[in-house]
């Protein structure tokens, strides 16, 4: 166990917030998951958690296998992944299928593996990381707002376009969160303003064309979406009432300390307790402790974003803490509000904990790419510490060096003065002459016999 957690790399308070949402999620979602053997009518609660502990395994090995990848590289999986996303989108919403009766996002089955996901979750991961690429490659070069609206902003539109029309959370989302990302890689805000301006006239145009041709399959959602915003804004009961007064309902029940563990009752009325309304049920069975617990470990993974993003080593590096980390913060505190009837309906999960194969993946590789960075920092860190250990050595042996040459010279200093000494007294005394009195010193080699 020790062996596997020195290999892994990255910051560490990312890792110990991650692993502690992903615990927690066990018990919510196994005592939600009676509703799901209720509403489908087979299976069993200890089956849908060990559903729910595969999904998270894989994330963790998702989390494990990207966070090892140099996160430089992710610049050329973004520019080669875009078209296969657009691709999927385009063939998500022709082809697609829904999951469950009341989630009406499209799904996509692989092929002889029987696994479905949402093709959305994944194409937000690849256009944040290719708006990173882009702003880092334009941070000290000129450009224009028509070569941005190329190389950027025309991607952009055509995945989010391809997503509204199936689900306009998601899209809205994922809009905001570009013009965040766009703002803090200092795009030119005169930009950005034309930009929001295109997109809001290009949403009124969708609507428009829907309520025109309301009978087809590409704008059927249109009238969805648009009346959960008028029901909101309204007094009147509907549908969606009904799951934000059981929500409320939960959250009362839970006062302070809540019912405790799987003792909840409300999460046998409400529909997507598991998924998109579980934090009523976590507070319901946990109490407001509980409530402000999960709210507490988002803000402190939000804080440690900041942090490791203020230290990442370059720009694209910065902007893919910020690109991935935050829509994670975001997306919580969305479904969050959504419980509480601050917000619309969206159906939105809560990362890391709400049910769901797509949701934990996705978050996953998110955070792996930003332990990615994390990483680097942590590597360039220990390149330094070993550069200065290495330095330290390094002068430790010059003066090693330096004090036995000085010892070697006056020790042959004195040597030579001894030796001086020792042939002007031999001199004195008729032993030895440093001076040759010999015909040839070869005499007695040539006269021998």
């Amino acid at each position: 166990m020790k062996e596997l957690i020195g290999k892994l790399k990255g910051d560490r308070g990312i890792w110990a917030f991650v692993a502690l949402l992903s615990l927690f999620s066990f018990m919510p979602v196994f005592s939600a998951s009676t509703n799901l053997v209720y509403v489908v009518g087979k299976g069993s609660t200890i089956g849908y958690l060990f559903k729910h502990l595969v999904h998270v395994f894989v994330g963790f090995c998702f989390i494990y296998f990207v966070h090892r990848t140099p996160y430089h590289y992710f610049k050329a999986f973004s520019w080669w992944l875009m078209p296969v996303v657009i691709v999927l989108l385009g063939f998500t919403m022709l082809q697609g299928t829904t999951i469950g009766g009341a989630n009406a996002s499209r799904w996509l089955t692989i092929p002889f593996v029987g696994v479905s996901f949402q093709p959305s979750a994944f194409a937000f991961i690849i256009m944040m990381v290719y708006v990173a690429r882009y702003l880092s490659k334009i941070e000290e070069k000129e450009y224009t707002f028509k070569s941005s609206l190329i190389e950027l902003w025309a991607p952009v539109f055509g995945i989010i376009g391809l997503i509204l029309p199936a689900n306009f959370s998601t899209a809205a989302l994922m809009f905001s969160m570009v013009c965040m990302l766009v703002f803090v890689g200092k795009y030119r805000l005169q930009y950005l303003f034309t930009i929001i301006g295109m997109g809001i006239a290009a949403l009124l145009m969708f609507v428009l064309v829907a309520k025109a041709f309301p009978d087809n399959k590409l704008t059927s959602r249109v009238n969805t979406w648009m009346s959960r915003i008028e029901r909101f804004s309204s007094d009147e009961e509907n549908e969606d009432d009904y799951q934000i007064e059981k929500a409320k309902i939960a959250i009362a029940s839970g006062k302070i300390y809540g019912l405790g563990p799987g003792k909840s009752v409300q999460k046998n009325f409400l529909p997507q307790s598991s998924s998109d309304f579980i934090y009523a049920i976590i507070v319901e069975e946990y109490g407001l402790l509980g409530g402000f617990a999960i709210m507490g470990l988002y803000l402190l993974l939000f804080f440690r974003f900041l942090i490791t993003s203020h230290k990442a080593p370059t720009l694209f590096g910065k902007l893919l803490i910020v690109g991935l980390g935050f829509p994670i913060i975001f997306q919580a505190f969305t479904n969050m509000g959504v419980a509480v009837e601050l917000l619309p309906t969206t159906g939105q999960t809560l990362p890391l904990i709400s049910s769901g194969g797509t949701s934990i993946w996705m978050t996953c590789i998110a955070i792996g790419i930003i332990l990615s960075v994390t990483k680097k920092e942590e590597e360039i860190a220990q390149i330094e510490a070993e550069a200065k250990l290495r330095d330290e050595a390094l002068q430790r042996i010059i003066d090693r060096e330096v004090a036995l040459e000085t010892e070697s010279e006056s020790k042959s200093e004195n040597e030579i003065d001894a030796i001086i000494e020792r042939a002007k007294a031999s001199e004195k005394e008729g032993n030895y002459s440093i001076e040759d009195h010999t015909d040839n010193p070869m005499n007695a080699v040539l006269n021998k016999k």
